[in-house]
């Protein structure tokens, strides 16, 4: 089957962007920086409105990839991809992940989105990203499994190792157009 509407999808951490930046590499179907279209300056979230509108357009293209779907335009997503990918991997290995990345962006102080840096005080606030992680990846990983079961909607390959996608991805070169 040929894809063109993709939909990576996991936990806070899993390497999402990393992959959809591949992926579009290797297939040349344009990639959607959730980030950068969510997160403005300051760090300051696009209202939600904005946001469904926004992603409502993109995914009215006939090709693109997206690295996330919050909920509020989850069903857009949905509705409109040919296949979700989903980084199905252990907690300790997404969590490790995204304290190496954030304590690496902090040091460096690396520009993460629309000139955003992640900061000491926040990393280690009530509002920080690893606290995120540890509060939403019951209900991320939930919601990967239960569109595995369903059926109903797009293909969805779940990953369970980062080999067996890095593997799949460079199968996609030559088999998505």
């Amino acid at each position: 089957m040929t894809y063109r509407r993709v939909l990576l999808y996991g936990v806070t951490g899993s390497g999402k962007s990393t992959a959809a930046a591949r992926l579009s590499e290797v297939t040349g179907i344009p990639w959607h920086s959730v980030d950068d279209l969510t997160w403005q300056p300051g760090w300051v979230a696009l209202p939600e409105d904005e946001q469904r509108a926004l992603f409502v357009g993109i995914c009215a293209g006939e090709r693109w990839i997206l690295d996330s779907a919050y909920s509020t335009w989850l069903d857009v997503a949905m509705g409109r991809a040919d296949l979700v990918v989903g980084l199905d991997y252990p907690r300790w290995l997404s969590f490790s992940r995204l304290v190496r990345r954030t304590v690496r962006r902090a040091v460096r102080q690396e520009v993460v989105c629309n000139g955003n840096r992640e900061r000491w005080r926040k990393i280690v606030s009530r509002d920080s990203i690893l606290v995120w992680h540890a509060q939403s990846f019951a209900r991320k990983r939930d919601r990967m499994r239960a569109a595995l079961a369903d059926g109903g909607g797009p293909e969805v390959l779940l990953f369970r190792r980062p080999r067996d996608l890095a593997r799949w991805l460079e199968q996609q070169a030559s088999t998505i157009s």
